[in-house]
């Protein structure tokens, strides 16, 4: 009983906060509510699933804030009848959040453990329509058509425009980019034609894009 409480009053915190950067999306935020990050977190930090806390996970790797996670999922605008590409599947929460959304989720991470774990919880979850696969995510995934939107939550050092060919027409990716050695910048690149309009949208601690599966992990 007290894990459901604590659940519900940190998703409510959790809204407050959002709401007062102006996101207000119902069918986001039921997404959210539906997808209990708590099942995300290491166990020893479930108290801080919904926190702004970037959360340490295996291999190294980090889930983004609660908040972080959100708020890229507000600007990626994910639709019903959309097919949605993640690169950088982590915990798997945001690929959850967006498997209750779109039509179709394919998530790439490079460490088969996180891919066997985020798995396990869309399986759990009964999202069938969100697929996990470890692959080398930093060219996409060109062969498996095209997406409406490219989720990547590994920051590129140049504009990656190999992707226009990887979106719809009016699709749209939010990546970030490397400003310098230790700043990048979230943007949003919507197509048009054969090229991409880019709208800065705020800066974001991720780390460059690492090339190739794990060798181990």
């Amino acid at each position: 009983m007290r894990s459901g409480m604590v659940e519900k009053e940190g998703f409510a915190a959790l809204v407050l906060r959002l709401r007062s950067e102006g996101i207000s999306d119902l069918d986001l935020l039921t997404a959210v509510e539906q997808t209990p990050r708590s099942q995300f977190v290491p166990p020893t930090l479930t108290d801080e699933a919904y926190s702004s806390r970037t959360i340490p996970i295996e291999c190294g790797s980090f889930m983004e804030g609660a908040d972080l996670a959100v708020r890229l999922l507000h600007r990626l605008q994910v639709k019903p009848g959309h097919r949605v590409l993640e690169i950088g599947t982590g915990s798997g929460f945001m690929a959850g959040v967006i498997g209750r959304i779109a039509e179709r989720v394919l998530s790439v991470e490079r460490y088969k453990t996180l891919v066997t774990e985020a798995q396990a919880r869309m399986d759990a979850m009964g999202l069938r329509n969100v697929i996990v696969r470890q692959a080398d995510g930093s060219n996409g995934m060109p062969g498996e058509g095209t997406f409406d939107r490219i989720l990547v939550t590994a920051a590129f050092t140049t504009l990656p425009r190999f992707y226009a060919e990887q979106l719809t027409h009016g699709g749209s990716m939010v990546a970030p980019l490397m400003l310098d050695g230790e700043n990048c910048m979230m943007t949003r690149l919507t197509k048009t034609g054969s090229r991409f309009e880019r709208e800065d949208l705020f800066q974001a601690p991720y780390l460059p894009i690492v090339p190739q599966i794990a060798s181990a992990l």
